[in-house]
């Protein structure tokens, strides 16, 4: 007897600034998720915030044109229905729905924003919680938590946006706590949209405002001379860490363009570090993973501090990306497990959230 197709609704782009991140990972997993086992059915968000369901190639997802052919659509929060809101002039449609993977990174999709939504729809979703996602999405709450763990991390600064009208006092605050060069950063903003460094009191005004447009809250943040180290989280109550991969960049820090762009920035997988450290990365992941409540999966990032070997947590980051260059999936692949494999186990963790 041949089982009927569960519909899993695959959410991309988003409002954030990380909307063209998204729709690579979306592609990436569209191209892995067993079509024998589920329909996938693809909705965007577009930048101004409209849901448009999509039927067309995957190459439309990359280029942008796929808005040209989209259907306006509403998920439906009624619990009752469990589905899409098909729009089709003055007519619609209700498309059931078994499952979402919220392929969303930044604000608006990362941040507990469509976990929420979810939840009132009580639908299963991939991925982590309203409380992990948004705590694990800011910084600087992400960082009390931590504390609270007792895991070692940048000595940092918090800066309101409405504080930079006086600057002087602001910088001088900041001047106080923490020597230069520092970082700044938004609270909330991923793909290291926004983040600067400064080595002095002139770049650090420039880069208060520079995050000040992405963020209400700031970061400011000591430095951290060492190595950029990535370990991958993969489960629920029992979940399991992968290889340690480390990020080698010519760039000053690892940004957006770096990240992306530079054709020079390269990771290593399995990171050459003793196996002592890398045991201490991945037991360490495994708690920031549970302290913020966890589910499903999660990139933890750290610094090796040079010289004294020290392991430092930086962030978490509960969605991170599916793209080609992407550390998540190649972390598991380092440990047997293919993207086709990886997508279905995600589904399978969600699904086990019902």
């Amino acid at each position: 007897m041949q089982h009927k197709k569960k519909t899993i609704v695959v959410l991309f782009g988003g409002q954030s600034s990380e909307h063209k991140v998204s729709c690579v990972s979306a592609t990436t997993i569209m191209n892995y998720i067993d079509a024998d086992k589920y329909c996938i059915v693809p909705v965007g968000i577009t930048k101004k915030g409209q849901w448009l369901l999509y039927n067309g190639p995957l190459e439309y997802i990359l280029t942008g044109e796929w808005e040209k052919y989209g259907t306006p659509t509403i998920l439906s929060p009624d619990a009752t229905q469990k589905g899409l809101i098909k729009i089709m002039g003055e007519k619609v449609k209700i498309i059931p729905i078994d499952i979402v993977f919220p392929v969303l990174h930044g604000l608006y999709g990362e941040d507990g924003s469509i976990q929420g939504l979810l939840e009132l729809a009580q639908i299963p979703y991939v991925g982590c919680g309203i409380l992990s996602s948004s705590v694990s999405m800011d910084k600087i709450y992400t960082k009390i938590i931590v504390d609270r763990e007792g895991i070692d991390q940048a000595h940092f600064v918090k800066v309101l946006r409405k504080e930079l009208s006086t600057m002087d006092s602001v910088v001088e605050r900041i001047e106080k706590n923490i020597s230069y060069p520092c970082f700044i950063k938004p609270s909330n903003a991923g793909s290291s949209v926004g983040i600067t460094k400064a080595y002095d009191r002139v770049s650090l005004e420039k880069g208060l405002l520079e995050a000040a447009k992405q963020d209400r809250k700031i970061l400011v943040e000591e430095t951290i001379v060492g190595r950029e180290v990535e370990c991958a989280v993969l489960g629920n109550d029992h979940a399991k860490a992968s290889a340690v991969g480390e990020i080698i960049t010519d760039a000053d820090f690892y940004d957006y363009e770096a990240k992306y762009h530079s054709e020079t920035s390269k990771t290593i997988i399995p990171a050459d570090l003793p196996k002592k450290i890398v045991e201490e990365i991945q037991d360490k992941a495994l708690r920031v993973f549970k302290s913020v409540d966890g589910r499903g999966l999660a990139r933890v990032d750290f610094f090796v501090e040079k010289d004294t070997n020290r392991v430092i947590f930086n962030e978490i980051n509960t969605l991170p990306g599916f793209t080609s260059i992407s550390m998540y999936p190649m972390l598991w692949e380092e440990q047997g497990i293919d993207k086709k494999t990886l997508v279905e186990q995600l589904i399978q963790f969600a699904m086990d959230q019902e």
